[in-house]
């Protein structure tokens, strides 16, 4: 049974470091929960650190888009940019390309 319904966010002792978000203060990433849990019923979005393992975490567009480039990330948003994974012309590489 999972710890709760949001796994990815809720510690082994069931507690959670959230951060929220409310239209007056941000009204982009407002929308972007608003739509999001339009389409999946779910309110919460991950943030994480942005950085592929034993690289330097993301910290410029051009380092965003091609770490989003070599995973399997499905969206990347920079700024008021959105990219979606099945629309890029390269998709990711496989595991083993990766360690080439």
């Amino acid at each position: 049974m999972p710890r709760s319904d949001i796994p990815a966010v809720t510690h082994v002792d069931y507690s959670a470091r959230v951060q929220t978000v409310d239209c007056d203060r941000n009204p982009f990433m407002y929308g972007i929960l608003t739509q999001f849990k339009a389409l999946t019923g779910c309110s919460v979005i991950v943030n994480t650190s942005f950085n592929l393992r034993s690289e330097a975490i993301v910290n410029t567009s051009e380092n965003a888009y091609r770490c989003f480039m070599v995973t399997e990330i499905d969206y990347l948003v920079i700024g008021d940019r959105f990219f979606d994974r099945n629309s890029q012309k390269q998709q990711p590489l496989s595991d083993e390309e990766r360690t080439q």
